[in-house]
């Protein structure tokens, strides 16, 4: 086992933490969260870089590289904050990943380029009012139309609702019921019918937009089916490689918040010394660098599988429960170290707390992947639906 990073990482690694540095990504947090605006230059920057669709395939302008390399990425963005680190997400292991693996000639040629220069982007919509945890149950419909289909339903909270290009939407196929009638077709922001609710406003992640998904009678051509029905397993398994990027996104966020709780430490003086010499403090911050690197390995672990693939499901689940964990456990006690200043405002660590709580809901909540965990531990299934009481 190799846990050291690679020249070409190492490289990845410094040339982001400069970019922040350079570009002042600190202060440009603190403005997203307040002003609820992300600037788009970033999106442009990024572009430029080569980091948009790094992970994508070459000849569709993609940069053809592991999955880690991404998750490197992410994680170092994210120690400013998530949102400044979505764009890097949404164009290597979000759902336009789907279309690269699974979709077809024209609709990788037609969008994976716009991806790679920044002029494009795709969302995934999946959730629903009534199935979230539960996917099997969407209700969301394609229904055959003549030479094509007819879409209809609605999706709730769907990050990059509103912004985004381009939106893969799961759904039904007919009436066939539970996973064997899942699959998933493309929709271009702008299709008649297709509607946006208003933006939500959530504690965390403020600057990231997210909004109801409306489909009323929305005309489809038949190469629009990105994934047919039958085939719901390609669509989880893209998934859970959209699961490490969540909890790369953890990584970032905990990260940020133990360097912020080290320099304070070092800086803030208590009964005529630094706070970094009493014992209690010291325990915190180790305490903190043990479970950020316990999650880090698990998370490197199912990314790196990913550069053979995608990762294993249960590396994918394991990595994403113990990191949403880490990262709300690991911001609260961070601003316990910074004590006032931490609940300030005026500090970053007030905001990097909210934006922490939201990836344990975020992709598979901590307790439906603990499920599966256990499914997989025990060689069995264990259904969640309502079961016949006895008589």
């Amino acid at each position: 086992m190799n846990f050291e990073l690679s020249e070409e990482q190492r490289i990845l690694v410094d040339t982001l933490r400069d970019l922040g540095k350079r570009e002042d990504f600190k202060s440009l947090a603190a403005e997203i969260d307040r002003t609820v605006k992300v600037p788009r230059y970033l999106a442009e920057k990024y572009a430029e870089m080569g980091l948009l669709g790094m992970t994508l395939s070459p000849e569709f302008g993609g940069g053809g590289q592991a999955g880690i390399n991404a998750i490197l990425a992410i994680e170092e963005l994210a120690k400013f904050s998530p949102v400044i680190a979505t764009p890097v997400f949404e164009s290597n292991i979000g759902p336009v990943k789907v279309i690269d693996s699974f979709g077809t000639i024209q609709q990788k040629s037609s969008i994976i380029p716009g991806v790679c220069k920044g002029t494009m982007s795709v969302s995934v919509g999946m959730t629903e009012p009534e199935a979230g945890s539960d996917l099997t149950s969407l209700s969301t419909r394609v229904a055959e139309d003549g030479d094509g289909y007819l879409l209809n339903g609605r999706k709730i909270f769907i990050s990059g609702g509103g912004e985004a290009s381009h939106y893969l939407v799961y759904c039904r196929f007919g009436n066939v019921p539970g996973s064997r009638g899942v699959g998933a077709v493309v929709v271009e922001k702008g299709t008649p019918g297709f509607s946006f609710g208003e933006q939500e406003r959530f504690m965390g992640l403020r600057g990231m937009a997210s909004c109801d998904l409306i489909f009323d009678d929305v005309s489809l051509a038949r190469d629009s089916v990105v994934i047919g029905a039958g085939e719901f397993r390609n669509l989880m398994t893209t998934f859970d490689l959209e699961r490490c990027g969540n909890a790369a996104m953890c990584l970032g966020v905990a990260g940020g918040a133990l360097e912020e709780a080290k320099a304070y430490a070092m800086e803030r003086r208590a009964f005529g010394r630094p706070i970094c010499e009493f014992q209690s403090v010291q325990f915190m911050i180790v305490d903190m660098s043990m479970r950020l690197d316990a999650a880090r390995l698990l998370v490197y672990r199912a990314a790196s599988g990913a550069g053979q693939g995608f990762p294993s499901i249960y590396e994918a689940a394991m990595g994403k429960c113990f990191a949403n964990e880490m990262a709300a456990e690991v911001t609260s006690t961070a601003m316990q170290v910074l004590g006032g200043y931490g609940y300030s405002k005026e500090f970053p660590l007030e905001r990097m707390h909210r934006d922490a709580l939201a990836w344990r809901v975020a992709g598979g909540t901590v307790q439906m992947l603990r499920i599966t965990m256990a499914s997989m531990l025990l060689g069995r299934r264990f259904s969640q639906r309502a079961q016949a009481p006895f008589s």
